[in-house]
């Protein structure tokens, strides 16, 4: 899979608060979330660099982020 690397940039700007809504009671830290997507952003979307913890975090919250609609 091809991470949209313009996407992910517009989301760790402007849509912090639909990361924080996404990992509200899951035991999971929003920095958690912006720590991965921003690994990405400096691996240039390559999700072959992902520990598996990281690709779990990819797959629960930035995932479904990405292939969302904007609020």
């Amino acid at each position: 899979m091809l991470v949209d690397l313009r996407l992910l940039r517009t989301l760790l700007r402007t849509r912090t608060g639909e990361i924080e809504e996404i990992v509200a009671g899951t035991g999971y830290l929003p920095r958690t979330v912006i720590g991965v997507a921003t690994f990405l952003l400096d691996n240039e979307g390559n999700l072959d660099l992902l520990t598996a913890k990281q690709q779990v975090v990819f797959e629960k919250f930035l995932k479904p982020l990405l292939d969302s609609p904007r609020r």
